[in-house]
């Protein structure tokens, strides 16, 4: 299978960075430096010209540099012998440019999927600790990465949702309810929600034997861990969910049923991770979801993705650091991007393996080798 490679990425105004060129191996390479000097800010970049978008941040324009008035991101990738350049920009109070050889994409949507990247960073813990939202984007963008149409589906169930609850709320606002002018929208929510559910469902299913293998690897067996989806979908038909809450949607004033209520549940030992795991469980559930999330699109996308690992020795004890490494150090895996502050510390993790690896050290948004 070939393998995804980030040869060359150039930075212009983009976060702490003023001009940043910066060429990698095709193995590993190790990030190092303070906190705070631009170690994830330059991963970020890459989930740019993957997902054309920040990884943290969804406000493009707060990603321009002070002072400055626009970002610039290129990158050069290869797949076998195919070549890409892929150019990112946002200037200050206009519509973000991205192009692929040149060429302007007229929608993002377009893109993903093309470029497959995996990060993990200590801000995932969020999946975790927060609401459903954030676990069906991310649940949404590993089956984008390989099923354009679910993409799509997505986006137009978003928007006739949208158009429902302003129905909802404008029947509120005349005081008469009109349930043929619901009716409307109920038929295209009803048809698009199914396929999404069917595929979340199918998702699911392939996807927590692969997460229940990794964190086997990563913990060492050490404890029993599923991962759940619920849906409203799996209690009913979604017609006759929607039959039934209308009278509730009517007084809230929004859709109370439908996949936009679905959830993934993290439970360790029949138990929510949220509220019973230790950090280090939690860090090493996170990094198995990721690294399934990492086999599941490589499967899918039939390509090697980019790996990123942002600060790897965030709340995980040595050992188990040591299982991760061994284990992206193996043929299963590529191109690697990996941060820390501890260069020796990383120098020492691969010295056992015998892996090619390429250091770079950033300080004051500066890359040197």
């Amino acid at each position: 299978m070939e393998q995804l490679v980030l040869h060359k990425l150039s930075l212009v105004n983009f976060k702490n960075y003023t001009h940043a060129d910066v060429t990698f191996s095709h193995r590993f390479n190790c990030i190092t430096g303070d906190n705070g000097e631009g170690k994830t800010n330059l991963l970020d970049a890459i989930h740019y010209l993957s997902f054309t978008k920040s990884y943290f941040n969804p406000i493009d324009s707060q990603n321009i540099s002070h002072d400055a008035l626009l970002f610039i991101i290129q990158g050069a990738f290869s797949v076998g012998d195919k070549q890409d350049e892929v150019f990112c920009a946002q200037k200050k109070g206009e519509r973000k440019q991205f192009k692929l050889n040149k060429n302007e994409y007229a929608r993002f949507s377009e893109h993903i999927g093309l470029f497959p990247v995996v990060m993990a960073s200590p801000s995932d813990i969020e999946l975790i600790l927060e609401g459903s939202e954030i676990r069906r984007k991310f649940s949404d963008s590993i089956i984008s990465q390989y099923d354009r149409q679910y993409l799509q589906d997505i986006i137009t169930y978003t928007k006739v949702l949208m158009q429902r609850n302003a129905q909802l709320k404008q029947f509120s606002k005349k005081g008469n309810f009109d349930p043929e002018s619901l009716r409307i929208w109920d038929i295209q929510l009803i048809e698009l929600g199914n396929k999404i559910f069917k595929k979340r469902k199918e998702f699911s299913t392939e996807f927590e034997p692969i997460f229940q293998k990794y964190y086997e690897l990563i913990s060492g067996g050490k404890e029993k861990v599923e991962i759940a989806y619920q849906s409203q979908l799996g209690k009913g038909d979604f017609e006759a969910l929607l039959n039934e809450a209308q009278e509730k949607d009517k007084v809230m004033e929004y859709s109370t049923v439908g996949v936009h209520k679905d959830d993934w549940e993290f439970r360790m030992g029949n138990f929510p991770v949220k509220k019973f795991a230790s950090q280090g469980q939690q860090k090493s559930y996170l990094l198995a979801v990721k690294l399934a999330q990492f086999e599941f699109v490589k499967q899918h996308r039939k390509i090697i993705p980019i790996l990123m690992l942002d600060d790897i020795h965030d709340k995980l004890d040595e050992q188990r650091v040591k299982h991760l490494i061994e284990l992206v150090s193996g043929k299963d895996f590529g191109q690697v991007f990996i941060t820390d502050t501890n260069k020796e510390k990383i120098q020492k993790l691969f010295k056992r393996t015998g892996t090619e690896i390429k250091y770079l050290e950033v300080k004051g948004g500066l890359i040197t080798e």
